[in-house]
């Protein structure tokens, strides 16, 4: 079974419990303790946590795939001012090999009525690493997950 199915890929793979464990960079207007240490969930079209919810209410997730310098120097990124931190917190967490593919995800709901819809992006998962990261006001969240 195993040579059929092989053990999960960590790149796009979201339905699990994150757990926020660090940051960089500033938070404008939350709070440190609201943040560190509280999770976030994903499972099939359900999803909880401190960043998003969405109650099996439409919820949809795609993704772009890029190399670490594609990421980094992506225009859409340079212009949130973060090629400078991501490189130092990919860095900081031995995932600056050129062939790695990092995972740009776009995940929404849809929500019951109009004012539940929401998305969150960008949700940012590397290949063979169990960490996520997702900027979030004026910082970089970083995510892990239990291997």
């Amino acid at each position: 079974m195993l040579l059929t199915f092989p053990p999960i890929a960590y790149a796009q793979f979201l339905d699990t419990k994150w757990t926020v464990t660090e940051y960089f960079g500033e938070l404008w207007y939350a709070e440190e303790e609201d943040i560190l240490g509280k999770h976030q969930e994903f499972y099939k079209g359900w999803a909880d946590g401190v960043f998003y919810s969405c109650d099996y209410a439409g919820q949809s997730a795609t993704y772009n795939t890029h190399t670490i310098r594609e990421f980094l120097l992506n225009k859409e990124f340079e212009l949130v001012n973060q090629e400078k931190a991501f490189s130092k917190v990919f860095s900081e967490n031995g995932l600056m090999n050129e062939n790695t593919e990092v995972f740009v995800h776009r995940i929404t709901c849809n929500g019951s009525e109009v004012v539940d819809r929401k998305v969150l992006y960008p949700f940012i998962t590397v290949d063979g690493s169990n960490k996520a990261f997702y900027v979030y006001e004026g910082a970089i969240i970083t995510f892990t997950f239990e291997k």
